[in-house]
């Protein structure tokens, strides 16, 4: 059994959370403000209160990020640090805000050496993570990092919870993974696409 600290309960976070408790595994969540609806079968704190998990999900914009790193300096070590952040510019919703070939994954990375950090969820809405399908197919959620054991980690909690966990190579793949979640998000903001719906893989 594994737990999970999810950081935030917007839809992403509590959907994440729902599933990791569907699998058998233990979830904390963690908000600024409490909950408005608690996720059962979770434990529930603020930010600021220690980490119970041993995978730690950043359930929050990109925005934050450096905020949590900051409050949380040093007690990151040591877990798998998973980054479903799309970095995306929020005021012309036509770029990223990180280095031009990097990604937000790489960025964290570099800001807490001692965390495995891996990118996952970033291209899943949180619809399809509650629902379990995307077009009658598993909801697939992509994997990218550069430890083995913490990829293992997290796939083990991602299969038990009922979806389908994609290998999608080392950590410079989040790169690419947030360019997919991009055009994700920009199809739905423009009506091409269902916030409902989403990309999905099949066998």
């Amino acid at each position: 059994m594994s737990t999970v600290t999810i950081i935030g309960a917007g839809n992403m976070g509590s959907a994440i959370a729902w599933r990791v408790v569907a699998g058998g595994n233990d979830a904390q969540v963690l908000t600024r403000q409490p909950v408005k609806v608690a996720i059962p079968g979770a434990t529930h704190g603020t930010v600021g209160d220690p980490l119970a998990g041993d995978i730690v999900v950043l359930a929050v914009p990109f925005g934050a990020v450096a905020e949590l790193l900051a409050q949380y300096e040093g007690q990151f070590d040591g877990k798998v640090l998973v980054d479903l952040t799309n970095p995306l510019d929020f005021e012309t919703f036509d770029s990223l805000v990180v280095p031009v070939g990097s990604s937000a994954a790489e960025v964290i990375a570099q800001a807490v050496p001692g965390a495995s950090v891996l990118k996952a969820f970033n291209t899943n809405f949180a619809a399809t993570l509650t629902s379990g399908e995307v077009g009658g197919e598993p909801t697939s959620v992509l994997v990218a990092g550069d430890d083995a054991d913490a990829k293992s980690a997290l796939v083990s909690v991602v299969e038990a919870g009922g979806l389908r966990a994609v290998d999608a190579g080392s950590l410079k793949r989040a790169h690419e993974l947030e360019a997919l979640g991009f055009l994700q998000l920009t199809l739905a903001a423009a009506e091409k696409t269902s916030w409902t719906g989403g990309f999905g893989l099949t066998a």
